[in-house]
């Protein structure tokens, strides 16, 4: 393996560890309505686990209410069942055409945890992309060593992964306080 794909394969694991983390993130209930908290939940449709997204129109009203209206009315009950397995916590309220969810606002309390579980995650991510560097390095060590890259090559191919590392560590920061923003404002 050549030292660039070394190098584009390592950039490429390290996107997916970020874009991850933001889909993570998404799924985490701050005080403000969000369709990102609701439509990656798995709904029991017709015997497969199809996301909410695909069942019904999502929308948010309000600040603080998620609008969720099925294209089939008679799945409302599986979606219901759904959101109340899911880790919500929050009760559907329907009308047997559309299904309103009322987003409580955070107490002091539930917002450190959140605070808290938020920068595990983001800390999570950011060992995985220093696994990742850790792999690609080890690969760059085993193309010097089969004199595939002369010494110089090697140690430019680990400056650009550490780049690299450098600059998804950056973006997981800013999602994190982003995040973390978030949480405080609601």
């Amino acid at each position: 393996m050549s030292l660039d794909e070394i190098s584009f394969q390592a950039e490429e694991k390290m996107e997916k560890a970020v874009s991850f983390l933001g889909s993570e993130f998404r799924g985490i209930r701050t005080g403000r309505a969000t369709t990102g908290l609701v439509e990656h939940i798995k709904v029991d449709y017709y015997g497969s686990s199809t996301p909410l997204q695909q069942l019904a129109s999502l929308a948010t009203p309000e600040a603080n209410l998620i609008v969720i209206k099925p294209f089939d009315p008679s799945s409302i009950k599986d979606i219901e069942r759904a959101i109340l397995a899911s880790e919500l916590g929050i009760t559907p309220q329907s009308d047997k055409r559309v299904i309103r969810l009322t987003v409580p606002p955070l107490s002091g309390e539930r917002r450190k945890q959140l605070a808290n579980q938020v920068k595990q995650m983001a800390e999570q991510q950011r060992i995985s992309i220093r696994n990742i560097r850790r792999e690609a390095n080890k690969h760059i060590d085993q193309e010097q060593k089969n004199k595939k890259a002369s010494e110089d090559e090697a140690a430019k191919g680990k400056e650009e992964i550490q780049e690299l590392t450098r600059k998804h560590e950056e973006k997981v920061g800013e999602l994190l306080k982003g995040k973390l923003t978030e949480i405080e404002a609601t």
